[in-house]
């Protein structure tokens, strides 16, 4: 069953009618109009997947309605209607952008069989379109380093979820792999032939997030020049991720929550309905329960989200994945940077393990990148691994040290003494019982600058 919207244009009326009727039984949903002025209009204001316009209507040419299209509507296929004697001019307007034209008179099964080509390349386009921007991305990043516990468990959960189509809220803190979580359901998903749409709720105003989701028709807002689909009209038969869902307002709530209960949307500024069929994903680092006790997140919003919950443990929780996700992350940059993938010392592992990770394994990929950059040997050393002081972890310090000769616990020592004398070496010496030039031959040996 064919399902596309058609324009049809033409001065003729008795010909519009039988299109129509002819198209109609094909199975399309068809638009007619019979003059210039009111196709242009409608081309603004409406969405067609195929438009059929004749090459002369009144006024108005051909060129003038592809014109227009290319620019409200640049997916939209146009075919051509002309005589004998203008098939020159139909075959320009194919050089700048029409997908073929028909010769008059009209053909009823060449017209539909023209069409259903045009809505198989548009099909076709969508499909290399969204291949081309998954291949842009590094594909590596739908793998999930499993091997702690709390891994496998998420795992497991995103194989039995699979074939649902049930709405799944993610929740953990920033950085711990939402959205590689969010891909790697839809891509497993019978859903994985259909579009994966992300967007991040926290990072627009609530009016400009209206219209990204649900769409707009022209003329709803200043600026809204022509009428364009929402995300989750893109979204159709695919997935959408709802980034950040704890930063909307309540306002948004609402709406939100009605499209998730009647299945359908409506464009801002519009007054009729419009039925989709999207599986919703959605994430928040910030704990939404804690959220609908403050009245700042609808309770019904969140049940409706959290039919299935997802919670991803924080890096420090999964330090089993440490040593693998830097394997994983040192092959990609290596690929990336043309690099020779180095090994990584038995010291720089320690520092790597007892080290809190607060921003996660986001953190963690980008201390892997800038120390492969960074790097003067073909070992990854302690001191190639830069890593923010406030977050080692103390409750690791014994297991720590048990793994460190004793020049490495001496060198670190020094060093947390004398930060914590602010740099000043007499006041170190002291707390550290030994002379000022000892103290200063052990910064020499040891590479420790004030």
């Amino acid at each position: 069953m064919n399902t596309a919207n058609i324009l049809f244009i033409d001065d003729d009326e008795s010909l519009c009618k039988l299109m129509t009727m002819n198209l109609k039984d094909a199975g399309f949903t068809v638009t007619t109009e019979s003059t210039g002025r009111r196709a242009l209009e409608r081309i603004e204001n409406d969405i067609f997947d195929v438009i059929i316009t004749d090459f002369k209507i009144d006024t108005i040419s051909g060129f003038d309605i592809l014109k227009k299209t290319k620019e409200v509507a640049p997916a939209t296929e146009i075919i051509m209607l002309t005589g004998h004697g203008s098939v020159e001019n139909a075959v320009n307007a194919m050089k700048q952008g029409a997908f073929n034209y028909i010769t008059k008179p009209v053909d009823p099964d060449e017209l539909i069989l023209i069409i259903q080509k045009a809505l198989e390349t548009q099909r076709l386009t969508n499909e290399v379109k969204n291949l081309r921007s998954q291949l842009l991305e590094d594909l590596t990043q739908y793998d999930i380093i499993a091997v702690s516990p709390k891994m496998r468990h998420v795992i497991e959960m995103i194989k039995r979820i699979s074939d649902s189509d049930a709405t799944v809220l993610i929740e953990g803190e920033s950085g711990t792999g939402k959205e590689v979580i969010a891909k790697t359901i839809h891509y497993t998903s019978q859903k994985k032939d259909g579009p994966f749409i992300a967007i991040n709720c926290g990072a627009m105003p609530e009016n400009l997030l209206e219209s990204e989701l649900f769409g707009h028709v022209r003329g709803a807002f200043t600026g809204a020049a022509s009428t364009k689909k929402g995300l989750f009209e893109e979204a159709h038969h695919g997935t959408i991720f709802l980034d950040e869902i704890g930063e909307t307002s309540l306002n948004f709530q609402v709406k939100l929550l009605r499209v998730l209960q009647e299945n359908e949307i409506r464009r801002v500024g519009d007054t009729k309905d419009i039925p989709i069929k999207v599986r919703v994903l959605a994430a928040s680092n910030r704990e939404l329960k804690k959220l609908v006790k403050e009245n700042l997140f609808r309770k019904d919003l969140y049940y409706r989200l959290r039919v299935i919950p997802l919670h991803l443990p924080p890096l420090r929780e999964r330090k089993e994945d440490i040593l693998s996700l830097t394997d994983f992350f040192l092959n990609r940059y290596s690929r990336k940077t043309g690099k020779p993938k180095l090994a990584i010392t038995k010291q720089a592992q320690v520092k790597l393990e007892h080290y809190s990770w607060p921003g996660n394994v986001r953190e963690l990929e980008n201390t892997i990148e800038r120390a492969l950059i960074l790097a003067r040997e073909n070992e990854l050393q302690p001191e190639d691994i830069l890593l923010d002081e406030t977050g080692e972890d103390p409750a690791q310090d014994a297991a720590h040290r048990l793994d460190m000769t004793l020049k490495q616990v001496e060198e670190q020592h020094i060093k947390l003494v004398l930060k914590d004398c602010s740099g000043h070496l007499t006041k170190t010496a002291k707390r550290l019982k030994i002379g000022y030039n000892t103290l200063w031959r052990r910064m020499k040996e040891y590479g420790i600058s004030k």
